[in-house]
């Protein structure tokens, strides 16, 4: 099936990501990872259209952001996760990255019980260095150490699914939501046309990877068979996730990084009807 997103947002962002639904105040949150910011506004249902509301600045890139069930958010930064409470205090929750590696923070979620897990992607030539690492009440403890561009990360039952963009790949590994115990990392499968980038699953198990360089979302399923695609009209497609009070519509994230002429929808979000559901957005256990 082959289905066409619209451009949803007035905002056009250099590199727009991680878009997050929050439920429980009917918003929507994402980042625009070059900026420094978070960015949070109303989606309209009906139209598909998001108002911006409001947004934060940081130092540094910001690359993710989830939200606990009061609402105070956990922020990726350029190396630590930073926690913003209510009356917009910061805290420094943990370095992932050792200062002097020229690497970032990249894409991060929440588990099913509320851990968060972020990836990390090198700014210089090194290769297969990178890591995904997941915090929760015991600390930070690294699931890999060898990714190349760790990148989008979904969950559907006993499976975590993580994106590693260079070579293309989308892993899967056992993963037991209640005890946070996981399996060794095993390839799904390749994808050989443009570069997956962020992921989210919907509510029959399959997955939607955002395609950079393609200006396209794909839906396949955990085995790699191609199902559908949300076609966005801009290249660099870097994101996406099911959002609204039915979960019923695709957010997906653009950028007009590295584009020396950025057509009209480059840089802004997206948002698409494609006859699915999605599964509810986990709330982040705050430390």
């Amino acid at each position: 099936m082959k289905f066409t997103a619209t451009p949803a947002s007035a905002g056009v962002y250099a590199l727009g990501e991680g878009p997050v639904w929050d439920a429980a105040r009917q918003r929507l949150l994402w980042v625009d990872i070059v900026a420094g910011t978070v960015h949070e506004g109303l989606l309209d249902a009906a139209t598909g259209q998001v108002t911006a509301t409001g947004g934060q600045a940081f130092d540094g890139t910001v690359s993710a952001v989830a939200v606990s069930e009061d609402g105070r958010l956990i922020v990726a930064g350029q190396a630590t996760l930073i926690r913003v409470d209510l009356d917009g205090r910061r805290t420094e929750l943990a370095r992932v990255l050792p200062a002097g590696v020229r690497s970032r923070l990249n894409d991060g979620a929440v588990d099913p019980a509320g851990r968060f897990l972020i990836g990390s992607l090198a700014q210089d030539d090194r290769h297969g260095q990178e890591v995904l690492a997941r915090l929760d009440e015991t600390g930070l403890i690294h699931l890999d150490t060898d990714l190349v561009l760790s990148n989008g990360l979904a969950w559907y039952g006993d499976r975590l699914y993580n994106v590693d963009t260079v070579p293309g790949t989308v892993c899967e590994r056992d993963y037991d939501p209640a005890t946070g115990t996981t399996g060794p990392r095993r390839e799904a499968f390749t994808i050989t046309d443009g570069k997956p980038d962020g992921m989210c699953a919907d509510a029959d198990g399959n997955l939607w990877i955002a395609i950079w360089g393609r200006g396209r979302v794909e839906c396949r399923t955990p085995k790699g068979e191609l199902l559908a695609t949300v076609e966005t009209g801009a290249p660099h497609t870097s994101s996406a996730a099911f959002a609204g009070p039915g979960l019923d519509t695709l957010v997906i994230t653009t950028s007009t990084r590295h584009l020396t002429e950025p057509g009209p929808g480059c840089g802004r979000l997206f948002t698409a009807k494609v006859g699915v559901r999605g599964l509810p957005t986990p709330y982040w256990n705050p430390l």
